[in-house]
């Protein structure tokens, strides 16, 4: 068998909506004061430019996960079947959502963006040499956090989308697959086999359990499909479907001893931005608890072309210039992303209605094995 580091790679695809979501909630019901004191604090929002406006109280929140080895024991890095600091020092923010949740707090968005998004990098100091200034350029997304941290990120995508991110929420893969234990592991639909000596990952299609190892393997796999960052992006919103689908079914967050289990799980492995005091996370927990997982869409934001290249960037994806903006300008005025076209009725016929989903979203719940229904 190979060895890990051999085969090691970023940990490109943490899924984030558990502590997006359920962990905000689980703050808004216990209360946790001192739990909120004991988050990991970055100044997300330091020296951001040119911020939008924000014309309604509809949240967004940017979640990032960050494949950041620091505190891993070598134990744990054979265990996750990843390379350690020496292999990949530092953290690169290879999985980006952005989370619009409505000013109703009913309903909520989930947009996964592509690391490899060709977007335009504002001016920055460069992080070789502070006394020098980058120039705006075309570059991949990713490349936005590597070079600016949290702060360049949240400049990158309000630029891109117009939209102004409230809130920053991180998380490591080791806090990952904490806490997907802690919920008790996830079911989850495998549509075909997979046999990926990459991440080490083999599971016959059907339904199945994931553990927090088995599902940190299941949404960091990219090649044994040969769809690459798309087909591992479709593969991480199911799985954040399922894992809301738990949380909500299993009643974790009415449950103060799950919830207890969970933050122990997590607490030390989520970084937010200073700006999300107590006081927030307190107000928007109680706010979401009745947040079901019918009223949670995901989806890709929507791509023109996936296998594009760019001068002196390389292989990069390319937004769709007319349904990605239409889709940010829908959130921005906390307007739905599914339309209701209800067509005009004969003398003899009923009124009808037809659902418009341009964006190919999905509902959370909708993904399930035929075995599990």
């Amino acid at each position: 068998m190979s060895s890990p580091r051999k085969h090691s790679r970023p940990i490109r695809a943490i899924t984030s909506l558990s502590v997006g979501i359920v962990a905000l909630s689980a703050v808004g019901w216990l209360g946790l004061g001192q739990v909120s004191g004991s988050l990991n604090r970055t100044d997300a929002f330091a020296n951001v430019k040119n911020r939008p406006d924000k014309p309604t109280s509809a949240m967004t929140l940017l979640l990032v996960g960050s494949d950041n080895r620091a505190g891993l024991t070598r134990a744990q890095i054979r265990e996750l079947w990843v390379g350690g600091t020496e292999v990949a020092a530092g953290a690169r923010s290879d999985t980006m959502l952005l989370v619009h949740i409505s000013k109703a707090r009913d309903r909520a968005v989930i947009i996964s963006l592509p690391r490899d998004s060709l977007v335009t990098i504002p001016e920055h100091v460069s992080s070789l040499d502070k006394t020098k200034m980058v120039p705006a350029r075309l570059n991949k997304l990713n490349a936005a956090f590597s070079f600016g941290g949290a702060p360049l990120l949240i400049e990158t995508l309000e630029g891109e989308t117009g939209l102004r991110i409230d809130h920053y929420v991180e998380i490591n893969f080791l806090g990952f697959t904490n806490i997907i234990d802690a919920l008790g592991g996830i079911d989850i639909c495998v549509q075909k086999d997979i046999d990926d000596s990459k991440s080490n990952l083999q599971l016959s299609a059907g339904l199945q359990t994931l553990d927090g190892i088995k599902a940190l393997k299941y949404v960091r796999t990219r090649d044994f499909d040969g769809r690459g960052d798309i087909g591992r992006m479709k593969r991480q919103q199911e799985f954040m479907s399922a894992v809301l689908r738990k949380a909500t079914s299993t009643g974790t967050l009415l449950n103060p001893v799950k919830l207890v289990n969970f933050f122990n799980a997590a607490i030390g492995t989520v970084t937010t931005d200073n700006e999300l005091d107590k006081n927030d996370l307190l107000t928007l927990g109680k706010q979401l608890k009745n947040l079901s997982a019918d009223r949670v869409r995901t989806l890709t934001v929507p791509l023109s072309n996936a296998n594009a290249r760019a001068a002196g960037v390389g292989s990069v994806v390319i937004w769709d210039k007319v349904l990605a903006p239409d889709l940010f300008n829908r959130l921005l005025n906390d307007q739905p992303i599914i339309d209701e076209v209800k067509a005009t009725p004969s003398a003899s016929a009923s009124p009808t209605t037809t659902i418009v989903d341009k964006f190919k979203t999905e509902t959370a719940s909708d993904k399930a094995c035929a075995s599990a229904e």
